[in-house]
């Protein structure tokens, strides 16, 4: 019960097409059993009530349906959960794209790609916040946890995602250090090779191979017992980030990567 009583607001809280579960699915459904009420947001809203049906514990969990690229359903989001639970204790941004974003190597790389991933990698992170920060200065307290990765610290070829993921580490730690003063903590975690629908199974119909041989290739550049992280890893963290065990941290960027910056130093 690390989070009876909190409101959350989980956004990516649905699914991409493949195996297993994804980081936001896996977060929303640690929230719940931790005792918070969840309002689960995607692009998609039957993703996203599939997720809230999911969710089994002694919190609860409500699906909503808004698009990061569009900035007023982002506010409708934030007024649905006040208006709904009377508060909003914590922010969570999952929502990230790369390879089915069209991102390409520099040479590649097209303005439409680079716009698309960054619209839904970034600015629909900093729009949710925008939305979300008024609501928690005025309760003076509450905790932001966004999703970055690995990639914006080691070598990786497409050229929007790092920078994005780079970008939202850069932010992260300005909404702590503005922030800090109203009991407002914002942190942000890094994950490394995941074995999620998003990672895997998207690379495997990119590349026209199969799952297994492209987990398989993932596994063995892993550290850490030569496996990738599952969602729960993330979700996890994210557990740690947004409860009160994390209440003297902010501007925090965790890597959940099984050594993979370790490595790199």
């Amino acid at each position: 019960m690390r989070l009876e009583g909190k409101i959350a607001v989980v956004v990516g809280a649905g699914q991409s097409p493949g195996e297993g579960i994804g980081n936001g699915r896996a977060t929303t459904l640690r929230f719940v059993q931790e005792g918070a009420k969840v309002l689960a947001v995607d692009r998609s809203l039957a993703s996203a009530e599939e997720t809230a049906a999911m969710a089994l514990g002694p919190g609860e969990c409500a699906p909503f349906a808004a698009d990061v690229t569009r900035e007023k359903t982002l506010a409708a989001m934030i007024a649905e959960a006040r208006h709904r639970w009377g508060r909003i204790d914590i922010l969570h941004n999952n929502v990230g794209v790369s390879i089915a974003g069209g991102d390409k190597p520099l040479l590649d790389l097209d303005e439409e790609a680079f716009d698309r991933v960054c619209a839904i990698n970034l600015r629909g992170t900093i729009m949710a916040c925008k939305h979300a920060i008024p609501v928690m200065r005025e309760q003076r307290a509450g905790a932001i946890v966004n999703i970055s990765s690995v990639a914006a610290f080691e070598n990786y070829p497409l050229v929007a995602y790092k920078a994005t993921k780079a970008a939202m580490v850069a932010f992260t730690r300005q909404v702590a250090i503005e922030n800090a003063a109203y009991g407002i903590r914002a942190n942000v975690i890094l994950p490394g090779l995941m074995d999620t629908p998003m990672a895997v199974d998207t690379r495997a119909r990119a590349s026209n191979r199969s799952r297994a041989e492209v987990a398989a290739e993932r596994d063995a550049r892993v550290p850490l017992r030569g496996r990738m992280g599952t969602a729960w890893d993330v979700a996890n963290a994210a557990l740690f980030l947004a409860s009160d065990e994390a209440n003297f941290i902010t501007g925090a960027a965790l890597p959940v990567d099984g050594g993979a910056l370790a490595r790199i130093g």
